[in-house]
């Protein structure tokens, strides 16, 4: 294997630490890079990237290797912040991780990265890349071990970043990478992962979203268009949500006590224009369940689409890939996927992902779903304007 210098994204967690080792053991010439994303209340409880920048600065120590310190949180508010409340602000859910991928780690940081000479980045993502000789394109691949995969997240990566980007930990599970961590005894070897988004941290995320968001109260609605409770703002649900709605059962009239008056209610649908909020009482109610989808947005890992027909997708993280048809969608750009088996809570402004067995072949932007549209009698609205994202992945 030839030596190359590469710079590795160190964020204060194991998965990087574990990847700047590997890559040093192999020989290469390793620098790492501690991204600084997020500024506002960064000394918080919440989320403190200077706790982060010292661990990283410890394994750099450890294994011996120089660490420069970059404030990328410029362009992230800019990039990524702004589409991100723009989107809640529309009604939509977005995917803060892929477009933090899309718009830094896999641009600013890469850009960075060639600045400074680099052949190689390296991230401690769970995926895999390699080099598909019959068809001369690299390839993105689900990492080795299941429970951590997180080649969803990358879904947006492009040949000529697949071509410059080595995901090391891809190959192992995570107890190895735990293991290896304290076999030679790096400081953050028992460190826990981290969870949610940085700059929401473990706060309240209805709380921090009133912080930029304006609130609208409105009635929520069941599918008989009864009045069970107030919502306090469109923009701080998102569908399949159970939790936070502040609703009981309705119980029928003559009713036997112990009915389904108590089956919990999730978020099904949005009304806009009419500032409504719609619930449904029980898991698989069919208002929750989508035979079809559209998705916009697109982006492909060998920078054309794939040829129609049957693959498998997944419309959310950790979800199980799913069987899928694909098809061109009414308007340009736009692509479509009908499932074999219904799919849960299908949410506008999440990704959905498609795969060709282990590889990933990108995907795009849920925009609606046939079921979604019928249902309330909501025109389909016209194609978003979106900034071009040109990466993507995870912490």
């Amino acid at each position: 294997m030839s030596k190359h210098r590469i710079v590795v994204g160190l964020s204060g967690g194991v998965d990087s630490a574990v990847t700047a080792y590997l890559l040093k053991k192999a020989g290469h010439e390793v620098v790492g890079i501690f991204m600084k994303n997020w500024e506002d209340d960064d000394d918080s409880e919440y989320c403190s990237s200077n706790v982060d920048f010292v661990d990283a600065a410890a394994v750099a120590d450890v294994i011996g290797i120089e660490i420069e310190h970059v404030n990328f949180a410029s362009e992230y508010k800019d990039r990524v912040f702004a589409e991100f409340l723009r989107e809640y602000q529309a009604g939509r859910t977005p995917n803060p991780d892929v477009l933090c991928n899309a718009e830094i780690k896999f641009k600013a940081f890469l850009d960075h990265a060639m600045r400074l000479g680099a052949e190689k980045i390296a991230t401690g993502h769970y995926a895999r890349v390699r080099y598909n000789d019959a068809r001369a394109r690299h390839e993105l691949l689900k990492g080795l071990d299941p429970s951590k995969d997180q080649s969803y997240f990358l879904h947006r990566l492009n040949q000529a970043q697949l071509a410059k980007t080595m995901f090391p930990v891809g190959e192992l599970h995570k107890t190895e990478v735990r293991q290896i961590a304290t076999e030679i005894g790096l400081p953050n070897a028992k460190k826990k992962d981290s969870t949610g988004i940085c700059f929401i941290g473990e706060r309240p995320f209805r709380e921090f979203l009133n912080r930029y968001l304006q609130s609208k109260p409105g009635p929520i609605k069941d599918e008989r268009e009864r009045t069970i409770g107030q919502h306090v703002g469109l923009s701080f649900y998102t569908l399949g949500q159970r939790q936070g709605l502040g609703i009981g059962g309705i119980k029928e009239k003559g009713e036997a006590r112990g009915g389904g008056e108590h089956a919990p209610w999730f978020v099904a649908r949005k009304d806009m224009a009419r500032n409504t909020l719609y619930a449904v009482q029980g898991h698989d109610h069919p208002w929750l369940l989508s035979h079809e989808l559209v998705f916009e947005d697109v982006s492909w890992t060998a920078d054309e689409a794939p040829e129609p027909g049957l693959l498998a997708a997944k419309t959310r993280y950790r979800q199980q890939d799913a069987a899928c048809t694909l098809s061109m969608g009414d308007s340009p750009g736009a692509f479509r996927l009908s499932f074999a088996e219904p799919q849960w809570a299908v949410t506008p402004g999440q990704s959905a992902v498609l795969y060709d067995g282990d590889v990933c072949l990108g995907g795009g932007v849920i925009a609606s779903t046939p079921e979604l549209l019928k249902e309330r009698n909501v025109p389909e609205k016209p194609a978003r304007r979106r900034p071009a994202l040109l990466g993507s992945g995870v912490r």
